[in-house]
């Protein structure tokens, strides 16, 4: 990471680079001081928990009838075995679906996460870019997010600055 970082450095003009000036941000400790950022998660767990237990409600229907299944087995007729496995096979399948409804890469909570926390990450995103364009910031790295970065000053950490300027201190 580092000597990629140099490389753009130096294909970006040399000595000019130098006198451009960066800074950082923390963005885990920017999130963790918004009171709305701390709701919207509490509220996407809960939500979560809720549709786990949905989830694991079907998978627990599904093994019980299939543990009643093998104890019943030797006593059933072909006919009633097929029948009995094809609503074991239906039940572990809708636990699947639902699983993937809201669990899935597309599924209920991105969609939830995504609506919560979107505008949350616009407005810091807008803070920061504000304060860039104020302070003349040629690059800003999230500090919290690259574990390229072994040392840095925390003169050049704005965090605080970024907070101050969404109303929170």
């Amino acid at each position: 990471m580092k000597k990629i970082l140099i490389a753009m450095l130096m294909l970006l003009g040399g000595s000019e680079v130098w006198a451009q000036k960066f800074a950082l941000v923390d963005l885990e400790y920017i999130l963790k001081n918004i009171p709305a950022y701390e709701r919207a998660n509490e509220q996407l767990n809960q939500v979560s928990k809720k549709w786990q237990a949905e989830v694991e409600a079907l998978t627990s229907e599904a093994e019980t009838l299939y543990k009643n299944y093998q104890s019943e087995a030797v006593f059933l007729s072909e006919e009633q075995k097929t029948k009995r496995e094809e609503s074991i096979v239906a039940k572990e399948k809708e636990a699947a679906e639902l699983k993937k409804k809201y669990f899935g890469p597309e599924g209920e909570l991105y969609k939830k996460r995504e609506s919560l926390m979107a505008p949350i990450q616009e407005e810091i995103y807008t803070a920061i870019k504000d304060i860039s364009d104020q302070k003349g910031y040629a690059l800003i790295l999230d500090r919290a997010s690259d574990a390229g970065i072994i040392f840095a000053s925390p003169k050049i950490d704005i965090s605080n600055e970024v907070l101050t300027k969404l109303g929170y201190n």
